[in-house]
């Protein structure tokens, strides 16, 4: 999703020198309309295409989360997911979802930018996942938290045109994704 939705800032940011780390919450287990798929198989392939289209545009690391396609929710135990990779990779900029776009279908997106939002609000807070802090990490609040897809945007992000082939090569590194839909 983050190629499709800010794949040119991402690759821009990288090209400008930025670590660009990414975090992936769901396996992509059910990203096909094909009812007879192999989902674990389809899990795989969508971890090896997400790191292919992260190194294409610039990304030093991805960090899979596993949680299941489909089935996202937004609760303590996975805020608290997103609030250790915030502590950990330390971000200064966050880019996710909009959690509050209005007549948004899919529930993964939905969930996806509440737990962004709350993982961000819960890394900087001491008092919330008090046991990471045990474990060596530290509050972290990154400067800014950037909303994509949102219904009233308020920063728009230019990029040239070496970073949109750099966006394009990324989206078609997601083959799992375009080889049922295009049926539909």
């Amino acid at each position: 999703d983050a190629e499709f939705q800010c794949g040119g800032t991402i690759a821009k940011w990288a090209r400008l020198g930025a670590a660009v780390p990414h975090l992936v919450l769901t396996d992509g287990s059910k990203g096909t309309w094909a009812a007879t798929a192999d989902t674990a198989a389809l899990a795989r392939r969508r971890q090896l295409e997400q790191e292919e289209a992260a190194d294409l545009l610039g990304g030093t690391s991805v960090t899979f989360l596993g949680l299941t396609d489909g089935e996202l929710t937004s609760d303590v135990a996975n805020r608290d997911r997103v609030c250790e990779v915030v502590r950990r990779l330390r971000p200064d900029v966050v880019l996710g979802h909009d959690p509050w776009k209005r007549y948004r279908l899919h529930p993964d997106h939905a969930a996806a930018g509440r737990l962004g939002v709350e993982g961000i609000v819960a890394a900087r807070d001491p008092w919330l996942a008090p046991e990471q802090l045990r474990d060596g990490l530290t509050p972290h609040r990154p400067r800014a938290l950037r909303l994509f897809e949102p219904d009233e945007a308020d920063h728009a992000e230019t990029f040239g045109e070496a970073d949109l082939d750099r966006k394009v090569a990324a989206l078609l590194a997601h083959r799992s994704q375009w080889e049922t839909t295009h049926l539909h």
